[in-house]
């Protein structure tokens, strides 16, 4: 099945191999192994959602242990062969005990991408396609992405994103002089804990050698998270350290995909950390951890001692 398909069973299967650790096969595996059904999951690197930064998968990978029968990682599929019984599939890896194993369905959730049908993309030169593109002059979705780029073109966020960008190509139509710039685009995987980033994230502040202070705030310490039940998400922030501007916001953990709103408009803003800090945030509620993670950075957070250095 592809993700289509599996939102289109009408029957829960008792057996269910992922093959691809990203967001739409652990978002789908989830739905499942709640259901009851005993979800595997294969993943050829060595980490789930490649991309995201490892602190914010880590909660998640922990939870998913324990709901899915198996992750294993740095595992291929070498094989897959219909029998009357299943689907016999052939793997090879560090962690398969079995190289062969009947499922009764398989998804197949490795990157891929829709691309749309439109004949103007073909003719059109570079120049004039960043031109006309920047100011959505045509349907957002027929844009020339980088298939490279998988955090633009593969994440369901990318609807959010089409509103926005069919909004400034009807102003375009109308005359106005817009362009489509946002200086961050959030994003979500809507699994329990649900993880959401917006702006740069760690990974690529390394890749490109930026200098970043990252400061974190365990969910352990906050109330509402205790009272939830849930203690364990964390709320992080990359903070430029000589102009102290909010660069780039990672949450893990329940409703973080509602959380990751302040942090987009941070970034939209160039607030400060001292902006996040000093904003009251009702208590208790989990939005205080993104208020703790900023004072964390002056070594002021009133929940944990982290002094700072």
């Amino acid at each position: 099945m592809d993700s289509t398909g599996a939102l289109a069973l009408e029957d829960i299967p008792k057996t269910l191999l992922v093959i691809g650790g990203g967001y739409i096969g652990l978002e789908l595996g989830s739905v499942y192994a709640t259901l009851g059904t005993k979800v595997t999951v294969v993943e050829m690197l060595s980490g789930l959602l490649p991309g995201a930064d490892r602190d914010l998968v880590l909660p998640l990978h922990k939870r998913l242990e324990k709901l899915f029968s198996s992750i294993m990682l740095n595992t291929t599929v070498k094989s897959l062969k219909d029998e009357k019984t299943g689907i016999r599939v052939t793997l090879e890896g560090p962690d398969v005990k079995e190289n062969e194993q009947v499922f009764e369905r398989v998804l197949m959730s490795v990157a891929g991408v829709r691309i749309p049908k439109s004949p103007s993309r073909q003719n059109q030169g570079q120049g004039q396609r960043e031109g006309i593109h920047r100011n959505q002059r045509t349907a957002p979705d027929c844009r020339p992405y980088d298939l490279r780029d998988w955090r633009r073109c593969w994440r369901a966020h990318a609807g959010a994103q089409g509103m926005h960008e069919g909004r400034c190509a009807v102003e375009a139509i109308a005359g106005h002089k817009v362009a489509f710039e946002p200086a961050a685009i959030p994003a979500v995987v809507f699994t329990d804990p649900e993880i959401a980033w917006a702006g740069l994230t760690e990974a690529q502040a390394k890749e490109q050698g930026r200098q970043v202070t990252v400061t974190k705030f365990p969910w352990a310490a906050s109330g509402r998270a205790i009272t939830l039940d849930r203690p364990e998400g964390v709320t992080k922030l990359l903070i430029d350290p000589k102009t102290e501007r909010v660069l780039g916001v990672g949450i893990c953990g329940p409703g973080a995909g509602d959380l990751i709103a302040e942090g987009v408009l941070a970034i939209e803003m160039c607030a400060l950390a001292a902006d996040i800090g000093m904003t009251i945030h009702p208590h208790p509620t989990l939005s205080e951890t993104m208020m703790e993670a900023a004072e964390i950075f002056y070594g002021q957070a009133t929940d944990i001692y982290r002094p700072k250095k």
